[in-house]
């Protein structure tokens, strides 16, 4: 399985195993990462689950318009490699992912 790494502050919080095909908002969650809230499922309708994109960014699909204006609705400020974490679907291209977390999502 594609390894996700999760940064806060500048150090590793967590490493998890994320299934191809899965989000990293289900992956963390289920892992109980505490950082990724997903209030609303992975619906994109709540950016509960922002996060900050450190490395393989050039193999995520680019922002949809709607998570695009989702991002600004983030509590902590988007930066330009925010994205949704409900919208990064797994793949072995991925695997490596580092990801950022903000210091609060609600």
């Amino acid at each position: 399985m594609p390894v996700v790494r999760f940064y806060r502050d500048g150090e590793q919080i967590a490493e998890i195993d994320i299934a191809k095909g899965n989000s990293v908002m289900h992956g963390a969650i289920v892992a109980g990462l505490n950082g990724i809230v997903g209030e609303c499922g992975g619906e994109m309708v709540c950016a509960s689950c922002h996060v900050f994109v450190l490395s393989h960014g050039d193999e995520i699909p680019e922002l949809s318009p709607t998570e695009d204006e989702m991002l600004d609705f983030t509590v902590e400020t988007r930066q330009p490699c925010s994205r949704l974490s409900c919208q990064i679907k797994m793949t072995d291209k991925l695997d490596g992912l580092v990801l950022g977390l903000p210091k609060a999502q609600v």
